[in-house]
């Protein structure tokens, strides 16, 4: 059995933040990085939008924007970051937007009960992203930290108090456990707490629409890269991709959430942009748990398209009638040609009513906003879906769940991106160091 002092589930960037700070300090001890695909992944692989104004990406839950402690802090880590990455890897410092664009915007919003949050932003993109990760773990490797890649890590068998994890490849132990799988480790981490007696609350998704448009539309973006409004009905925009922008398909179980990604300029541009706009849903009983009813709605999405997402224009939507695979061929009224294979039809028909009354209400105000959006080319993907829906009582405001054993990043709702993920991984680690 190979012994580590501090195992890390997951290299996103929760797993990475949290290796990062232990390499940092002589005393941290041997590190071990298990994840579960070929290559790292999590969000840094997926456009990589780096975020570095507070609160964004940061759930109040966990990081309290109305703190001051808790805003020294974070502000103060999110500038040694910059300077960091800067440092190490090359990574521009994040610029800020134009006061002359932040009123523009702002008092658009402002008259209309919608809020538009400014901030501090570097777009890597998918290709600069990937760069990143692989500059990440030579540095690690460097730094006394082993990774092991294609570990199943839901064949494991954890042992929180014989500290030990028995798995068909390696039979490990550990001083300290970090998980941070990530959202696509919901499964993992929903069976680890269950079997573990850590109580948690499952009661919240995130599900919307992404939109695909050429820029001309959403002339934001040439102005400010990812635009972050919040509407009334707690309705978001949400992880905004332009320039060479694609549509994506992701795979949860039995059906797929739609993403976007761009890669950076130094690719062909496409002149698109999406995003997506995002409903926050909280249940109370009888509905025990978020996830099966995102689950549900999604199934629904997979029946209605074919066992595809399915994606309608702006223009059909409005007059009441389903796309069809020929509406997506005229040059003249609808232009945007969609990245994604979805299946052409009729969202009103899969999305439940209050979801799709709050998003079309802020869709119509962010037309308001940025004139152009709802262009009749415009194309509308459902479904997509977030889970931030595992909400467990920490023992700490270190985020440690059992002793020696920490859940960080999305998966355990500390972080909704990049940089809140890679600073809960931190804040995991630095309990650690202090002992």
């Amino acid at each position: 059995m190979k012994k580590y002092d501090t195992i890390i589930i997951g290299s996103g960037p929760a797993g990475l933040g949290a290796a990062w700070h232990l390499t940092q300090y002589g005393n941290a001890g041997k590190i071990l990085i298990i994840e579960q695909h070929a290559i790292s992944s999590g969000g840094l692989r997926n456009d990589c939008k780096l975020n570095f104004t507070f609160p964004i990406g940061f759930p109040a839950h966990c990081w309290d924007p109305m703190d001051n402690a808790v805003l020294a802090e974070v502000n103060s880590k999110l500038l040694e970051l910059t300077h960091a990455w800067n440092k190490h890897f090359g990574i521009p410092l994040p610029a800020g937007i134009e006061n002359a664009v932040v009123t523009k915007y702002e008092a658009r919003a402002q008259r209309l009960g919608v809020q538009f949050i400014p901030g501090q932003q570097v777009h890597l993109g998918t290709d600069g992203g990937i760069s990143l990760i692989n500059a990440l773990l030579k540095y690690l490797k460097k730094h006394n930290v082993t990774i092991i890649n294609k570990f199943r890590i839901e064949a494991a068998s954890i042992d929180i108090k014989k500290k030990t994890i028995s798995a068909p490849e390696e039979n490990l132990q550990y001083k300290n456990l970090i998980l941070a799988p990530g959202r696509a480790g919901h499964t993992f981490v929903q069976e680890f707490m269950h079997l573990n007696g850590i109580k948690y609350h499952d009661n919240c998704i995130d599900a919307g629409i992404r939109l695909e448009t050429n820029i001309e539309h959403y002339s934001i973006v040439n102005e400010y890269y990812d635009p972050k409004f919040y509407f009334p009905e707690r309705v978001r925009t949400f992880c905004t991709n332009a320039g060479a922008a694609y549509v994506i398909q992701e795979k949860y179980g039995n059906w797929y959430s739609v993403n976007g990604h761009a890669y950076s300029k130094k690719h062909k541009q496409n002149n698109l942009a999406n995003f997506a706009i995002l409903k926050t849903l909280d249940f109370t009983e009888p509905i025990a748990s978020g996830h099966d009813y995102a689950e549900s709605i999604a199934a629904t999405a997979m029946l209605a398209g074919g066992g595809k997402p399915i994606m309608q224009r702006i223009g059909d939507f409005r007059m009441g009638k389903r796309s069809t695979p020929g509406g997506f061929v005229n040059d003249d009224l609808y232009q945007t040609k969609p990245t994604l294979k979805a299946c052409p039809g009729d969202i009103s028909l899969v999305i439940p009513a209050k979801i799709l009354r709050a998003i079309w209400n802020a869709l119509k105000q962010l037309d308001t906003i940025v004139p152009g959006v709802l262009h009749p080319g415009t194309i509308m993907y459902w479904p997509e879906i977030k889970m931030y829906n595992h909400t467990p009582r920490f023992a700490n405001d270190s985020f440690m769940l059992a002793d020696g054993v920490y859940g960080v990043g999305d998966g355990f709702g500390t972080s909704r991106g990049i940089t809140a993920a890679w600073l809960s991984g931190q804040k995991a680690a630095s309990h650690i160091v202090s002992g």
